[in-house]
């Protein structure tokens, strides 16, 4: 280091960093080290500082090196740019194929479901028509079948009450036969009867005729 006129140190060159070194030794001096120690020690406190600043300054750029290092970085970036433009656009590019195809797939898809449907659509229609003209048939026949059902119905009444009426007729002349039957029995019982009594009568005149 170097002393200046006004007790300054110069430190790296055209660095300069102000710093009073005779103030410091009188300071070092009042604290009870001699003249010789206190430049010791100053001297020493300098050099540490100006490794320190080594250090510092290393790690540091110029201003022209940051401009450069500017230029180079947007340099980077507009080519990175220009590259992702590039990328952007053939992945565009892609991306639209694709979706054209995606697009193409889908509709072919739809028309495929919209046949399907269609074809369900037709299919039921047709069991539909089917199964009405089956259940049509069903009903006709039933009603065929009732019908049947209540001509027998009718016969059948019609059969009892002939074979009611009938019967009644047999009951009737039965009874009238047997009507018949117990008036000419009562007619035979009478007479009967009154020839009994009238006999009776007979024998009894007879033996009173023979008591008197």
């Amino acid at each position: 280091f170097q002393l200046s006129a006004n007790g300054s140190v110069s430190l790296l060159g055209s660095r300069r960093l102000f710093f009073d070194t005779h103030a410091l030794v009188c300071l070092l001096e009042e604290n009870g080290f001699t003249t010789q120690q206190s430049e010791v020690i100053v001297s020493a406190l300098v050099k540490i500082m100006n490794t320190n600043l080594d250090m510092i300054y290393k790690d540091m750029v110029t201003k022209v090196q940051q401009e450069i290092a500017l230029q180079q970085v947007m340099s980077h970036i507009g080519a990175v740019k220009k590259d992702m433009i590039i990328l952007e656009k053939s992945e565009f590019s892609a991306l639209r194929s694709e979706n054209e195809k995606i697009k193409l797939e889908l509709q072919q898809i739809k028309k495929q479901v919209m046949d399907e449907i269609t074809k369900v659509r037709t299919d039921n229609k047709l069991n539909l028509n089917l199964e009405k003209s089956r259940v049509k048939e069903l009903y006709s026949l039933n009603e065929r079948k009732l019908l049947e059902m209540r001509t027998e119905i009718v016969e059948l009444h019609a059969q009892q009450d002939r074979a009611l009426t009938q019967t009644d007729r047999k009951i009737d002349t039965e009874v009238a036969d047997l009507k018949t039957m117990l008036e000419s029995h009562k007619l035979d019982n009478i007479k009967y009867l009154a020839g009994s009594v009238f006999t009776c009568l007979t024998v009894a005149l007879g033996f009173y005729r023979l008591w008197i």
